[in-house]
């Protein structure tokens, strides 16, 4: 890929640190000026160094998808300095703990809740409504592949993820014929940060997991990356509505 999204303004949340880190990075390598999101300043301002250091060109906005003020100031920045925005990946989210659904909080049920799911439909309905006039844009929101199966000891977790293929899929149909594009990434388990626990577990989850995945490892961030890349850009114009796994053969068994 070469220059896929230049001059575009591309909004990525949860940009400091995993797939979004790595998002941003591919979007600004491919000509976007990335807007990095994220409510961990520090990190955000980092891959922001990240970026102009590979000479691409990216700002940082602090941005915590749970609260909607939150999302509301940080839209009203971004359309504040750039008039515009031509594509968003929705990918701020948290996995939360492994709990059989009779064990689960109502506090993790919420926080699932507050941002794997409202934060989503929070950045979406803002970047619609910023795309709308402006004839059109592309739209990735971050689904999983536990939001196309069942997840054992995680159906908190999963029923978001069930639910942001719901919301990608419902909301491509309402705004095809404005020329707004949404589709969802589906990953497998990625080598990430938020995958770091399974580095020192002694269980055996984490090879059970590599198990599962018929490529018989994790998948990496910038792997991931790529197909939010494409899923942005005119590559795949006829691509809406789409849940698109990144699994090593995962949802195929």
């Amino acid at each position: 890929m070469k220059n896929l999204l230049t001059d575009k303004i591309a909004l990525v949340t949860g940009a400091a640190s995993g797939i979004g880190r790595a998002s941003a990075i591919a979007m600004a390598d491919e000509g976007a000026i990335v807007v990095v999101a994220d409510r961990d300043e520090s990190a955000g301002h980092t891959v922001v160094e990240e970026i102009t250091a590979r000479e691409g060109n990216a700002v940082f906005i602090a941005m915590d998808v749970a609260s909607r003020q939150s999302v509301s100031q940080g839209f009203d920045q971004v359309i504040g300095q750039f008039g515009r925005l031509d594509c968003a990946f929705n990918n701020a989210g948290i996995a939360g703990d492994n709990h059989l659904i009779a064990e689960t909080t109502d506090e993790e049920w919420d926080r699932l809740i507050g941002i794997n799911l409202t934060g989503v439909w929070s950045c979406l309905r803002r970047e619609i409504q910023e795309m709308l006039p402006r004839g059109g844009g592309a739209i990735v929101n971050t689904a999983s592949v536990a939001g196309l199966v069942g997840w054992r000891a995680g159906a908190a977790y999963s029923a978001t993820k069930h639910a942001v293929v719901g919301l990608t899929r419902s909301a491509a149909l309402d705004y095809a014929r404005h020329g707004i594009r949404i589709n969802a990434v589906c990953p497998g388990v990625i080598q990430t940060p938020m995958a770091a626990a399974l580095e020192t577990d002694t269980s055996g989850v984490r090879e059970r997991l590599i198990r599962r995945h018929p490529q018989g490892r994790f998948g990496q961030a910038e792997e991931i990356a790529a197909a939010v890349v494409w899923l942005c850009s005119e590559q795949s114009s006829f691509t809406n509505g789409h849940t698109l796994a990144v699994d090593g053969g995962y949802t195929a068994q």
